[in-house]
């Protein structure tokens, strides 16, 4: 396992991306891009709202056997991302509510995308079958 503890700021995404890239310099680039993707997503998301008007820490471990496995801990507040219900893509955009559509697309890249609270920490984890 590997871990990355870093501030959950905005400008911190190219050090998070970094630190994705190089456990997963070996991989087909398709898979590096769509782990991407998500990991913008995700660490975006906690960036703006988990501690929102704070700052606090992120925690990011990867683990690569079988599948990668990218696990994200805050300490902000409790939000669970899946509750949400997923957007309506059928409706023109300009009908369409407004969020959602992220982790809709974290759920579609992904293969499976599990969320819990564990004391005082929201813990997302996502994985990609190899």
């Amino acid at each position: 396992m590997h871990e990355l503890v870093i501030e959950a700021k905005t400008e911190n995404i190219d050090a998070v991306f970094c630190f994705i890239h190089e456990r997963l310099a070996d991989y087909p680039e398709m898979t590096l891009n769509q782990i991407s993707v998500v990991v913008d997503e995700i660490f975006s998301n906690i960036a703006n709202y988990a501690y929102n008007p704070g700052v606090g820490n992120v925690n990011i471990r990867i683990v690569i056997d079988e599948d990668i496995s990218i696990e994200f801990e805050d300490g902000g507040i409790a939000y669970n991302p899946l509750a949400a219900p997923d957007p309506d893509t059928a409706l023109e955009i300009e009908d369409r509510d407004i969020g959602g559509l992220g982790i809709h697309i974290v759920k579609n890249i992904m293969d499976t995308v599990d969320y819990r609270r564990n004391g005082n920490k929201n813990i997302l984890m996502v994985k990609k079958k190899l």
